[in-house]
């Protein structure tokens, strides 16, 4: 039992039942009877690095980053908790943050002013319900399902205000899963054949994609529990000539390949460890049929390659908040044996490798 007075218990317990109610703008009037209106600065960093804030910068989302890879949804809620200093009350329990025109705001019960004491907040995007807060302590379970990670999952850094000072509260966002994309390019030492490989399907197999994050406020710092969930990702499906070498080497897009990667198809993924084996890129591409000095070789359709993950990643881990572009190089050598193939030119190599950075 905590030492403090008994009245101060039941009001913190009044605050857990009434402190809840946050809704849209567009739900309520400002400063309706009973209730205060909090705002909320929302910006979303890399690496400590300020990116976006406040309004939404295109079509309803709030840009955390140049190019646009990772976005925050401004139609999905985000969730904040709400936790005493001290006394470890819950005093506000994932309770749904709306925005209207892309500025968040809710309305909170009153009687949280009255709380003569510090509170700290932490927030999540997107909102899911069955949030778990461990109780006296200051950490708090998320379970993402494959849904929520696709919106691309974000927590804050924990903010300890005064509640007196609770008209504005900012939030500073960071990514904790990975964002994942891939370029490519024909690889084929061998001048003659080159620039005869179509890329007709592109695959990420094992992809992990649903878990639990277990967020620690007094450290501002977590770590999934992954759940055994995996999908493969459909990345590309069409038919696109690939260019020759590193020099047009192009992103991978939803049915073409493009030059900008703002314009590729790239996709969230939670942190997991690569498994020999286990996770792959499945390439599937035609070869325009080719004369050889005399000798005629005919067009081939459907061949697969699979590059596999394991060995790429220090540690073969994925580290949360980084951002992966996978590079391949796609080779003729392996598909006619008989043809002699001089070593590959330059740094290329025909294999994916790994570059990372914070997104």
């Amino acid at each position: 039992m905590n030492p403090r007075p008994f009245i101060l218990i039941a009001f913190a317990s009044l605050l857990l039942c009434l402190a809840g109610a946050c809704v849209s703008v567009d739900d309520a009037a400002p400063e309706a009877p009973g209730q205060r209106k909090v705002n909320f600065d929302i910006s979303v960093s890399r690496d400590g690095q300020l990116l976006g804030r406040g309004r939404s910068q295109t079509k309803g989302e709030l840009v955390d980053a140049e190019d646009l890879l990772a976005t925050m949804d401004t139609h999905r809620p985000f969730g904040l908790i709400g936790i005493e200093k001290g006394t470890n009350s819950v005093l506000i329990d994932n309770t749904p943050v709306y925005s209207n025109n892309a500025e968040y705001s809710g309305m909170f019960n009153a009687l949280l002013w009255e709380l003569p004491s510090t509170v700290q907040f932490s927030a999540y995007y997107p909102y899911v319900r069955g949030v778990e807060i461990e109780s006296g302590q200051n950490t708090y379970s998320i379970p993402f399902s494959a849904t929520e990670t696709e919106a691309g999952p974000l927590v804050s850094k924990t903010v300890e205000r005064a509640i007196d000072q609770l008209n504005t509260l900012p939030l500073d966002f960071h990514h904790i899963t990975n964002d994942i994309g891939f370029k490519i390019c024909d690889a084929t030492p061998r001048e003659e054949l080159q620039g005869l490989i179509h890329l007709r399907r592109l695959t990420a197999t094992n992809v992990a994609s649903a878990g639990v994050y277990v967020n620690d406020m007094a450290v501002n710092r977590g770590n999934w529990n992954y759940q055994g969930y995996y999908r493969s990702v459909v990345v590309f499906q069409g038919d696109a000539l690939l260019g020759v070498g590193t020099e047009e080497e192009l992103f991978v897009g939803d049915s073409q390949l493009v030059s900008a990667k703002a314009d590729s198809h790239r996709y969230y993924a939670i942190p997991d460890d690569l498994v020999m084996g286990k996770q792959c890129v499945e390439v599937v591409f035609d070869v325009d049929g080719f004369t050889l000095g005399e000798e005629p070789y005919a067009p081939l359709k459907d061949q697969v390659y699979k590059y596999m993950l394991y060995g790429l990643l220090p540690n073969n881990t994925f580290v949360p908040g980084k951002q992966y572009t996978f590079h391949i190089g796609v080779d003729l050598s392996s598909i006619y044996p008989e043809i002699t193939f001089a070593p590959s030119v330059g740094d290329w190599e025909t294999k994916i490798y790994e570059n990372n950075e914070d997104f």
